[in-house]
């Protein structure tokens, strides 16, 4: 079977404090988005979403791009990039115009984005993007395009993406600095609800947990928009912390440990079962664990007990987060999971009995071409900017009426103009 014709090629970088993940993608004439490659390192450079060191994570990128185009067999020189980071905040503004009740032109709805620059208000901060989320026809809500119908008022809820803008200048430059063009920076959130959350959740309400290794997002989704998100820096590096500062051991030795023998969930088998702090093989990889037996092994039961009690802090921090965006009540119920700390075991059941609301773990789609070691939910936001790319999303700050304005000159007008024009060309 022939390999299907690309017409254009999407390339993603996600920008994270754990990897640095990049997805070079196409899209074929028929319109089926296709993977054509992807990789991902360790990040360097990076720390609770903020670069620290500019050539050491402008290193990591384009690494891990480089890497992605071996695999795909394509260069790219413009790449999407999301962060996790940079104090993003969430705000909906609106903004309404008066139709006459005749058939609403596309020339309309273009004035109206336009009047919606008007309305948003920054306060200092960059605005990653400002994106039409529905339209209102006379008080009608959740139209997806209006074009053609008749109203006599028609509004729009905008939805508008902040960040803090030295963050993403210093992410943007890094990028730039492994020779690479940005298309644009997306939030973490933006991209994770495209790869987790269906059309029908996000339009009943949803709340989307991003747990990342170094920063926790948690967005709010109701009538086809994010309504709200708020950030905690904690992550799946804190447990691993937590684990090493317990046992005394080095993070890498925490981190096997978390990944291999870790849960969320304690089981009355956990106290006679003893695992190795070390892989076979490693037996002198690092320091023996503080209380450990001669063969260097511990209690299952003190991992799980270590990892409950730090995953205990960050479900308090998502309740909170959680309720300061009203997620509460008839319109707070499922909460889904993703991010590679979401890959730990039983978690989605500690964080059912924690937060008291149904909660499922979230992968990214299937994609054709997509491996399956980039179908878990750690790679969530990476597949994501990818779809979201794919769906070329409208960005008011972009839209310009479609017309053109004229005057009519009489009298002395029509002579300045006609002397002005004389001199111009001649």
């Amino acid at each position: 079977m022939a390999a299907p014709r690309i017409a254009r090629v999407i390339g993603a970088v996600n920008v994270g404090s754990a990897r640095i993940s990049a997805m070079i993608a196409g899209i074929t004439e028929t319109g089926e988005l296709v993977v054509l490659g992807s990789a991902h390192r360790l990040s360097q450079g990076v720390k609770r979403g903020y670069v620290t060191d500019m050539k050491r994570a402008a290193d990591a990128v384009h690494d891990a791009v480089v890497r992605a185009e071996k695999v795909a067999g394509v260069s790219v020189n413009t790449v999407w990039i999301s962060t996790s980071g940079a104090g993003l905040a969430s705000q909906i503004a609106q903004v309404e115009v008066d139709i006459g009740g005749r058939r609403i032109e596309q020339d309309d709805i273009d004035q109206l984005l336009v009047a919606g620059r008007d309305v948003i208000q920054p306060d200092g901060r960059m605005v990653l993007h400002a994106q039409p989320a529905h339209y209102t026809l006379d008080g009608a809500h959740g139209v997806s395009n209006p074009r053609g119908l008749h109203a006599e008022r028609l509004a729009v809820d905008i939805h508008v993406l902040l960040a803090d803008g030295a963050p993403i200048r210093n992410i943007t430059e890094a990028v730039q600095n492994a020779h690479l063009d940005v298309e644009a920076v997306v939030g973490s959130p933006i991209a994770a609800g495209h790869a987790c959350l269906s059309p029908e959740e996000r339009d009943l309400g949803v709340a989307l947990v991003e747990f990342g290794a170094d920063v926790t997002n948690v967005s709010v989704h109701a009538g086809g928009m994010l309504l709200g998100l708020a950030t905690i820096p904690m992550g799946s590096g804190d447990v691993t912390d937590a684990i090493a500062s317990a046992f005394g051991i080095r993070r890498f030795q925490a981190e096997r440990l978390k990944c291999v023998h870790g849960s969320a969930i304690a089981s009355p088998a956990d106290h006679r079962e003893m695992v190795a702090v070390n892989a076979p093989g490693d037996e002198d990889a690092g320091p023996p664990a503080r209380h450990a037996d001669e063969a260097n092994r511990i209690p299952r039961a003190e991992l799980v007990s270590v990892i409950t009690q730090q995953l205990g802090k960050l479900m308090e921090e998502v309740n909170k987060a959680l309720k300061g965006l009203g997620f509460t009540g008839s319109k707070g119920q499922l909460v889904v999971l993703t991010g590679g700390g979401a890959e730990m075991t039983g978690l989605a059941d500690y964080a059912q009995a924690a937060l008291g609301r149904p909660v499922r773990i979230s992968k990214p789609p299937v994609l054709r071409g997509l491996v399956d070691a980039h179908s878990t939910p750690g790679f969530s936001s990476l597949t994501g900017l990818v779809l979201y790319a794919a769906a070329d999303p409208v960005d008011i700050r972009s839209v310009g009426p479609v017309y053109q304005e004229t005057h009519r000159f009489k009298g002395m007008g029509l002579a300045v103009r006609i002397w002005r024009a004389l001199k111009e060309y001649f």
